[in-house]
């Protein structure tokens, strides 16, 4: 399959970006595309391996070699065709899902992986530009109908699929506008929101209705759903923040992440908010987390004019490249680099925050220590943390973004209201249909999975769509579209 020697011939080469100085100037995406040839060259360096890890690698099972194989042959719409029978939104995991099939890709054992994401993206905007993608409606309703709750990655995959097997599907979102965390988590220079809304657009014109500024739970009870609809599939997501109960945390200055982000999208949407407007302009910041969420924060608050950024991480470092114990093809823990610590920032590891203090009631300092971690200090293998003595310090700051994760889902409202079962660290328990333990009550995304991916979310969703389908049709498949 392709070129033989492709993967010799053509190294990995990514599509150009614009300068820093260019792109900090506002929140467009600012990634170009390749050439049809360049894009060729790096499809050719698919070995198309007997056995493809790049499979394994992947939550959506995405049949990568093969779409590889039309790219480099110029056969731009069947590689379309192929990635939309695994992937509802490949031009969403395109652009922000970290690639673990890139990290199982052979290649990647010693040398440059093929450029997997970055194919799927020009995939999927091919088909944009060139009117491929077109709405797919049922060619008959079943008369049942669906509830999905959420319009996050999930809840749309969902969605999606249920409607596209004949069922009536409403998705009920809480926010002004469908999208979750693809419109209102990840800012504008990753994800275009024009992006979303063309989906967004398709699946109305396919007949998934979206009614929005519905809260379940609070503006109708989830009882009434379970009576009007014949299936319910839960894909609010985990939104529980995880927070920082240190001395002086009620400061005026110091906000959730998700809190800020959801707000700039608001603003740069041109959208209303009604609580003022949290603005790195000027001022000292410290994001803590080093994570994908701290990485959004950072870009932002740069495009913002911060004074001075910090980013904090209490863990250590990670290695620049693979160690032994985490060998090919298991997800590499090294050190990475995003777009936003490209454009500037200060990245510290191992500092813990001890508290906060300040005047009048607002923000002026951040105290901090260190920390070391050590594997060989006890007989199991998880590090144990110590504080290194005489480490303390003072850091003067104005706004401080707290981006340490999500802890699980909102208990309040759906999962309350219709008996859902939960595990122990709060997520929602569901079988391999995705069924709860109510009959009919459907969970997918990250309700289930703890915080996770924008691809595992949009997997869960598929999943759950062919559980719904079986619970109301008794088949084992949804039907190809």
């Amino acid at each position: 399959m392709g070129k033989t020697s492709g993967f010799i011939d053509f190294n990995r080469k990514l599509p150009s970006k614009n300068s820093v100085s260019e792109r900090i100037k506002g929140f467009k995406e600012f990634q170009n595309q390749w050439s049809d040839k360049q894009a060729s060259e790096q499809g050719a360096r698919c070995m198309d391996c007997s056995v493809p890890f790049c499979h394994s690698g992947c939550p959506l099972g995405n049949i990568i070699p093969d779409w590889n194989h039309m790219v480099y042959l110029g056969e731009w719409e069947n590689a379309l065709n192929i990635l939309h029978s695994t992937n509802n939104f490949p031009e969403f995991t395109g652009r922000i899902c970290p690639a673990p099939c890139e990290a199982s890709c052979v290649l990647n054992i010693n040398s440059d992986p093929v450029a997997i994401e970055h194919i799927e993206k020009a995939i999927a905007d091919r088909g944009w530009n060139e009117g491929w993608i077109k709405p797919i409606k049922p060619t008959e309703r079943t008369g049942k109908t669906v509830a999905v709750i959420g319009s996050g990655p999930s809840g749309l995959a969902a969605a999606q699929l249920i409607n596209r097997a004949g069922h009536s599907t409403t998705v009920f979102e809480r926010a002004s506008d469908p999208g979750g965390l693809l419109r209102f988590g990840i800012p504008d220079f990753k994800l275009d929101k024009n992006i979303v809304g063309r989906r967004i657009n398709q699946m109305e014109k396919e007949g998934v209705v979206f009614k929005t500024g519905v809260s379940v739970g609070v503006d109708i009870n989830s009882s009434e759903l379970m009576k009007e609809f014949d299936a319910i599939c839960l894909a609010g997501g985990s939104t529980v923040p995880r927070d920082l109960n240190v001395p002086g945390r009620e400061l005026e200055g110091i906000h959730f992440a998700m809190d800020y982000l959801t707000q700039q999208n608001l603003v740069i949407a041109g959208n209303g908010i009604s609580s003022p407007e949290i603005t790195a302009e000027g001022k000292k910041v410290v994001i803590l987390g080093g994570g994908d969420t701290g990485s959004d924060c950072l870009g932002t608050t740069i495009r913002q004019g911060a004074d001075k950024i910090h980013q904090f991480e209490i863990m250590s470092k990670p290695p620049d490249v693979r160690t032994d114990s985490n060998p090919w093809p298991e997800w590499p823990t090294i050190m990475r680099t995003s777009s936003s610590h490209e454009e500037g920032g200060i990245r510290d590891y191992e500092i813990m925050t001890t508290s906060f203090t300040g005047k009048n009631g607002k923000l002026e300092n951040l105290e901090c220590v260190k920390v070391q971690w050590d594997k060989r200090s006890n007989s199991s293998n998880v590090p144990s943390m110590k504080i290194v003595p005489n480490s303390e310090f003072k850091l003067k700051v104005d706004l401080v973004l707290l981006a340490m994760g999500f802890v699980h889902p909102e208990k309040n409202g759906p999962i309350e209201q219709l008996g859902v079962n939960i595990s122990e660290r709060g997520n929602v328990i569901a079988d391999q249909n995705k069924m709860t333990n109510v009959k009919g009550v459907f969970a997918a995304g990250d309700m289930v999975r703890g915080q996770s991916l924008v691809v595992w979310a949009i997997a869960e969703g598929r999943s759950a769509a062919k559980g719904v389908n079986k619970f109301l049709t008794g088949q084992e498949n949804l039907p190809k579209v």
